[in-house]
């Protein structure tokens, strides 16, 4: 477990991946493959936990398998914080879930291109060591799926130029005006806004 750091000064954007089982195999490579930004500080951690799985939505996960997360976060005050994820096709109905909220305390995930889904992080690191300012991104891509690997990389690279939530809600607004408008409502109903 590795964390790089690229650039320097705000905004400071952090990024994750393999962070349960077996996901670095299609994650992790998208983050050692990010060039530095354009300004600001990119943090990233490619490897976060290749062991057994354990969700992130258990909040014991941050404090165990996820602990570096939360010490880089401390350390670095990231305003800007990505997640990639990956998922195996079956479990599609179970992210997409329009009782996901209900059912395990997340909104569900929004279709993007390419079988990449966007979604929120975990309430307890959201809660817990973020601002409600922060930008706090979950991308789940589809395992053993090239095309959603190099659109998740695409993506990820638009992130780490953007300087704050703002920003990335108006790139997401002219792209995915409809996932758009489920993220901000998300969002409201998250902090009972």
């Amino acid at each position: 477990m590795s964390v790089n750091i690229y650039g320097s000064g705000a905004p400071v954007r952090l990024f994750v991946a393999g962070l349960h089982g077996d996901e670095w195999k299609d994650t992790s490579d998208i983050l050692y493959n990010l060039k530095t930004p354009r300004h600001g500080t990119l943090i990233t951690i490619p490897v976060v936990n290749s062991g057994e799985y354990v969700s992130t939505l258990d909040e014991n996960y941050y404090k165990n398998q996820g602990k570096l997360i939360i010490d880089t976060v401390i350390k670095y005050q990231p305003s800007i914080y990505v997640e990639l994820h990956s998922y195996s096709g079956e479990n599609i109905i179970y992210l997409t879930d329009k009782n996901r909220l209900k059912n395990t305390g997340v909104p569900a995930y929004s279709k993007l291109d390419n079988n990449v889904l966007l979604g929120s992080v975990a309430p307890y690191i959201r809660r817990n060591y973020f601002s409600k300012k922060a930008l706090c991104l979950s991308f789940e891509i589809k395992k053993s799926d090239e095309k959603s690997k190099q659109f998740a990389a695409k993506l990820a690279d638009i992130v780490k130029e953007c300087d704050s939530r703002d920003e990335f809600i108006l790139f997401l607004k002219q792209i995915y005006p409809e996932q758009a408008e489920k993220a901000i409502e998300n969002y409201k109903k998250f902090y009972g806004l």
